[in-house]
């Protein structure tokens, strides 16, 4: 072969080893959750992450007009410390807060009305399942989660109680039915009467109120009752006391800061939440904040995604700290 042809043949070469590189780096590219262009966030969000912004001033595309949302009891704290600081600054995107019809407020209720076009964007304490996934897609649009916050969950019982605090497996057996005592986890001899809500608990045994304040009336009430929800609405309660809960029984972490305030001094002093032993993941009950969107190219999906974008500024941090809440970073 002469000298000619062999250059050619290695030019050749080359080219179908470049093509062939570069198919292969197309196909991988190209495979399902991995976008390099979007990445899971708009290109507004990327700019925005990417400027750091610190003052709700600063956040783009917020759009204008009155905007229906609902959802968790959990975010009350949200909506009474955040949510007017927004409107402040952005008062051209008005929210409405909006209840449901019938029942109490929850995420579920929320999602549900979510799903029904009922609000522009929800805010929930649970995740979204396959089954509100299918449902949204069979409506003819998307549902995307932003996480904003992280939250603890806390353990609270009647004040009389004297239990050094539970482990994790300890409260989920409490709920599950499968501890009925007191004296099963060191306490006294006394039967235990958990209250929980509907829709999140679904053991007969777990006696079912409608709302956090009616379950906190009982527990206050009941010597042996127990109930659990968000730490911020829970630990700074004057009436029921708040439980230490670890992975072990010789890790107990207060959900509270020490020294614990005494019920006796509430209401002129209230116990806050332990933020750092939540932040350190010292304290073992924790789940998201999420900001549920509906994704349908519509002002909808505008406004729910402002509306995390405000909440993951600085000043919105700074605002979920207050609330009680670990910001997400």
């Amino acid at each position: 072969m002469s000298q000619k042809n062999e250059t050619t043949v290695l030019v050749l070469a080359l080219l179908i080893t470049a093509a062939l590189l570069g198919g292969g780096f197309w196909w991988f590219t190209r495979k399902p959750g991995f976008d390099m262009g979007r990445n899971g966030q708009n290109q507004s969000e990327r700019s925005q992450l990417a400027k750091k912004v610190e003052t709700f001033a600063q956040v783009q595309n917020v759009p204008t007009g009155l905007f229906s949302y609902g959802g968790s009891t959990v975010w009350v704290t949200v909506r009474k410390e955040v949510d007017p600081a927004i409107q402040t600054v952005w008062p051209q995107f008005q929210l409405r807060y909006t209840a449901p019809n019938s029942g109490a407020p929850s995420s579920e209720t929320g999602i549900q009305m979510l799903l029904n076009n009922q609000l522009d964007f929800a805010q929930s304490s649970v995740p979204l399942t396959d089954e509100n996934y299918q449902k949204a897609q069979q409506r003819g649009f998307k549902l995307r989660e932003i996480p904003v916050a992280l939250d603890a969950i806390a353990v609270v019982v009647n004040p009389s109680l004297n239990i050094p605090g539970l482990t994790v497996d300890q409260f989920n057996d409490i709920y599950a039915g499968k501890i009925t005592n007191w004296n099963q986890v060191g306490g006294p001899n006394l039967k235990i009467k958990p209250y929980g809500k509907p829709d999140r608990d679904s053991n007969p045994a777990v006696e079912l109120v409608p709302t956090t304040t009616e379950a906190l009336r009982k527990v206050e009430t009941e010597s042996g009752g127990i109930y659990y929800s968000s730490a911020p609405l829970l630990v700074s309660q004057c009436k029921v006391k708040p439980l230490p809960v670890g992975r072990s029984v010789k890790e107990l972490v207060p959900p509270y800061k020490e020294p614990f305030v005494p019920l006796s001094q509430c209401p002129q002093k209230r116990n806050e939440v332990n933020t750092e032993a939540i932040l350190s993941g010292q304290y073992p009950l924790t789940r998201r904040l999420l900001v549920l969107v509906k994704q349908n190219g519509q002002i909808e999906e505008q406004a729910g995604e402002s509306y995390a974008n405000l909440l993951l500024t600085t000043q919105g941090k700074d605002l979920l700290t207050k609330a009680g809440f670990i910001p997400i970073r």
